[in-house]
């Protein structure tokens, strides 16, 4: 069935799927009279956007309707639910409904059970987790490969703390290392990465380190340089969540007596069992209690910053009280 539903938060990649989508359904010749779009704010969007994706396509081409920022999966009413119900298993071949959502599809509810009945492609595009590394390493390399840009292991793990998550960041700065070195067939060096790229995870990190050693003078100028920078408060916040995760699962494990690197990093989802180490002589001084004080303070950080307060001022009073029970019986 002529069906797509794409729903997670990384917007870059979704959008360079729908633009795929988009550029295999429609003639560019006739693209005004085959492709709709319906945006959220419409009352009854989704009614609209089943009847329209019934109609005829004109001239060469499909059809595409795109139903953006849908709640169909989160909520939905009985006379959609019924629309739906009937318009589905008809939608011509030639026609295709697109549904799009960062919010992760309820399996429970009718519609989103229907939708996947009948979806050609039922795809979700996650954030990788700041803290699994490896994953964001292998993104850099995946990245780089489709543009034939040639990077060192070295290169690849500064350009993975470099951009974090950030897959549009991550691609304008491979696209943007590509132009330095065309014509080049040498692997990229450090020094370049390290010039022409703007590292804001790594100092996210460094934050979580100052933190961890109570340094408030330290982590507060850290703050400072990356609110400087641009740094969306919400990226630093997930970077030092994971990252006391990772502190508090390590410290639990070790104090049960584990001292299996393998099965350490097993327990603390850490992909390569050698970061062990590093982090067992990190939280050291640290007690399990001290951590898992940490973590409420973090998530009202979060729902902070996700209510609208003002970034630096919240960030700045959380980071004061962060440092303040690291630094206690340190």
């Amino acid at each position: 069935m002529p069906i797509y539903v794409y729903w997670g938060e990384d917007d870059f990649a979704m959008e360079q799927a729908i633009a795929s989508l988009r550029d295999r359904v429609l003639d560019p010749l006739w693209i005004s009279f085959n492709y709709t779009l319906f945006s959220p704010d419409l009352a009854d969007a989704a009614i609209q956007a089943l009847n329209q994706v019934l109609t005829p396509t004109f001239g060469a081409g499909g059809r595409l309707v795109w139903l953006s920022n849908t709640t169909l999966c989160q909520h939905c009413s009985d006379n959609v639910l019924a629309e739906l119900t009937r318009t589905l298993p008809v939608i011509p071949e030639n026609s295709f409904l697109l549904l799009t959502t960062r919010n992760k599809p309820d399996e429970r509810l009718k519609s989103t059970k229907l939708l996947k009945q009948f979806a050609s492609e039922f795809r979700e595009f996650p954030l990788i987790p700041p803290w699994k590394t490896e994953l964001l390493v292998q993104a850099v390399n995946q990245a780089a490969q489709t543009v034939g840009l040639k990077l060192t292991p070295k290169t690849a793990q500064m350009l993975a703390e470099a951009v974090g998550n950030d897959t549009r960041l991550l691609y304008n700065e491979i696209e943007k290392l590509r132009l330095y070195t065309a014509g080049s067939h040498k692997p990229l060096d450090v020094e370049t990465v390290s010039k022409l790229v703007r590292n804001t995870t790594q100092n996210s990190l460094q934050l979580s380190a100052a933190i961890r050693t109570g340094d408030t003078a330290k982590a507060l100028n850290i703050l400072a340089d990356l609110m400087n920078a641009s740094e969306p408060g919400l990226r630093i916040v997930a970077t030092l969540i994971g990252q006391f995760r990772t502190w508090l699962w390590v410290k639990i494990v070790m104090e049960g007596g584990e001292r299996n690197p393998q099965a350490i990093a097993q327990a603390a989802e850490i992909g390569n069992p050698k970061r062990v180490y590093f982090l067992q002589q990190e939280v050291k001084f640290l007690s399990v209690q001290q951590l898992i004080s940490c973590l409420p303070l973090l998530l009202e950080l979060e729902v902070s910053l996700k209510q609208g307060a003002t970034e630096m001022s919240v960030l700045q009073t959380k980071v004061i009280e962060l440092c303040q029970v690291c630094r206690q019986n340190s």
